[in-house]
């Protein structure tokens, strides 16, 4: 099994920034990707920010919304990965999560989400 534990969240006022982490553990033979995604209330979850690893390389993508003011990034020798986000709005507002993959097939790990919330 795989355990993935997020941190980080919680409230900021609009224009501030967070950082939210990932650490994975457990059954973890190699990672395809790791991402960040978010729902909120009454909506379904959808992807934020992704990490896709092939061999040494890395490549992100970035939900339109967030492009230019999130950043996602990976250390790999603790198996975590991390969302920066600045100039944070109240509809970024939702329970973030975070995803493994060990492959482009199956639906891979999830975390138990972090609330962040921006309100003033």
């Amino acid at each position: 099994q795989v355990q993935l534990v997020e941190s980080g969240g919680g409230l900021v006022q609009p224009g501030g920034s967070l950082r939210l982490s990932c650490a994975a553990s457990g059954s973890i033979f190699s990672i395809y990707a790791m991402g960040w995604y978010r729902q909120a209330p009454g909506k379904q979850r959808d992807l934020v920010a992704i990490i896709t690893v092939s061999g040494n390389d890395e490549a992100a993508n970035y939900a339109d919304s967030v492009k230019g003011r999130f950043t996602i990034y990976r250390d790999g020798a603790k198996n975590t990965v991390y969302l920066q986000m600045n100039s944070l709005k109240p509809e970024n507002t939702a329970v973030y999560y975070c995803r493994l993959q060990q492959s482009p097939l199956g639906s891979g790990s999830w975390g138990q989400g972090t609330q962040v919330t921006v309100s003033s």
